[in-house]
């Protein structure tokens, strides 16, 4: 697959990225619903604080480096770094409902796959969201850095949306809070374009309780 710049490949990011993906990424908060319950986050500015630290401190330091490789094995025909990778990315979900956002997403793109003229990845177990997002991203031309931001754009929105009805914010203030992150993704791909192998791995332990405690919680509007 010979990897080029034009404007179909970057139609087809556009439909990766889409909150239209039947993915279910709207179904999912990520902890941030039960940050709300303990008020840790209480308005646009604290939301604004919660999203940039997974930003920086989860996705540019395991998506991102995880999804370059994953686009490199897609790229080369390298099933067993795919597969690797794949598993690598499932192993740094720290809570079993973190686990379920990306695992449930990645078998819904699994599933449309074949319906938009993709073969599926060969996987020895569940399937990572981000190594099929890198996977369609490499079948379709769309280059590595591209479809990272793509994947780090669409991770954004998703959260943002969640946040809109959540905290609540306004449709002015949720442009604003998009505006206002766009710096952190482009650090994120920095930041995870460098890392090592050995690198790669993060922590956030305030995170990790939210998404373990939103399991129990008394009432909820989403999955995790």
């Amino acid at each position: 697959m010979a990897i080029t710049t034009t404007d179909t490949a970057l139609l087809r990011l556009l439909q990766l990225a889409s909150p239209a993906l039947p993915v279910g990424g709207y179904a999912f908060s990520q902890g941030l619903e039960t940050a709300l319950e303990l008020g840790w986050v209480k308005d646009a500015a604290s939301t604004r604080d919660w999203l940039r630290q997974q930003i920086l401190h989860s996705l540019a330091r395991v998506d991102v480096p995880l999804l370059l490789r994953l686009h490199r094995a897609a790229l080369g025909g390298d099933a067993d770094s795919f597969d690797y990778f794949n598993s690598y990315a499932l192993a740094c979900r720290e809570t079993a409902e973190l686990r379920l956002t990306d695992s449930a997403m990645g078998e819904a793109l699994c599933r449309l796959l074949p319906e938009v003229g993709l073969p599926l990845p060969a996987l020895g177990g569940d399937s990572s969201f981000t190594a099929v997002f890198a996977w369609a991203a490499a079948h379709w031309g769309i280059d590595e850095n591209t479809a990272a931001s793509g994947f780090l754009w669409a991770w954004l929105e998703n959260q943002v949306a969640a946040a809109t009805k959540l905290v609540p914010l306004g449709q002015s203030a949720a442009q604003r809070l998009l505006g206002e992150l766009m710096p952190a993704l482009n650090e994120a791909l920095a930041c995870g374009a460098a890392l090592e192998d050995a690198g790669i791995g993060s922590s956030l332990p305030a995170l990790a309780l939210a998404s373990a405690w939103h399991e129990t919680q008394y009432t909820r509007l989403f999955r995790s």
